[in-house]
């Protein structure tokens, strides 16, 4: 399990899915207020640049090679992670797997796989983290949805079937463990992102970027940390996050 920095016994915040955009922005957000940033991908390379930029900004932060569809992968991560690293104070669920398609092309082994990736990867990593954070009394669960989880659209049935299923994962665990103290929210990013993909497959959309028409991944990042610093008689379990000039 790859791309180590060093070994502190300090709080950790787990990103399961920090790829280049709001995952790795959100790593680095939590990092910055002093928590351990463990970062997963399904390849471990990917992750060097990320846990590089963190501790070359004076934070602490891990890399992981995991699949967040695997079973015996997420329990080892969490394992390995409360083991070495600290308790998990924090875990953020942000796989996205948006692939549309029509229906009357959509395969049934990809519309598996992207609920595979979007909710059950989901169920995976909050029940593991869940079972440590009930234990100790405390901790704070972050899922990310989509405008996908609120309602259907076409070419989207695959995705949209996964985001709904996510948010309802979210809603249960909310009731369940919230009279537990553990803070459970789900997040639904409405609007383009500052990506390369947006920037190289949409450029009429990326430039809005100037008119603040698209969301940037550091004020996403600074919403969670917001979430999980929360005081518990006033927390939030729904957030929706939009450019203000996007129609909804």
């Amino acid at each position: 399990m790859n791309t180590e920095t060093q070994l502190p016994l300090r709080p950790a915040a787990l990103i399961v899915g920090a790829g280049d955009a709001t995952g790795g922005a959100i790593a680095k957000r939590f990092a910055r207020e002093g928590l351990v940033a463990c970062v997963t991908r399904r390849s471990a390379d990917k992750l060097v640049p990320l846990v590089d930029e963190i501790t070359r900004l004076g934070g602490q932060a891990r890399g992981f090679a995991s699949d967040a569809r695997k079973e015996d992968e997420v329990v080892a991560l969490v394992d390995t992670i409360e083991r070495e690293v600290g308790p998990i104070e924090v875990m953020v669920f942000n796989i996205g797997a948006n692939v549309p398609c029509s229906i009357l092309d959509e395969t049934a082994r990809k519309y598996f796989k992207i609920w595979e990736m979007a909710c059950f990867g989901g169920f995976l990593a909050g029940r593991e983290v869940a079972r440590r954070m009930v234990a100790r009394g405390r901790g704070t669960i972050l899922f990310t949805g989509a405008t996908a989880g609120l309602r259907g659209s076409a070419n989207f049935a695959a995705f949209a079937g996964a985001k709904h299923a996510l948010r309802a994962l979210a809603q249960s665990m909310a009731r369940e463990l919230g009279p537990k103290n553990i803070h459970v929210a789900h997040v639904v990013v409405d609007g383009a992102i500052d990506t390369d993909f947006i920037r190289e497959s949409f450029p009429e959309r990326y430039a809005l970027k100037d008119q603040d028409g698209i969301l940037n991944p550091e004020h996403i990042a600074d919403n969670y940390w917001h979430l999980h610093a929360q005081p518990r008689d006033a927390w939030t379990h729904e957030l929706d996050l939009r450019p203000w000039m996007e129609r909804w």
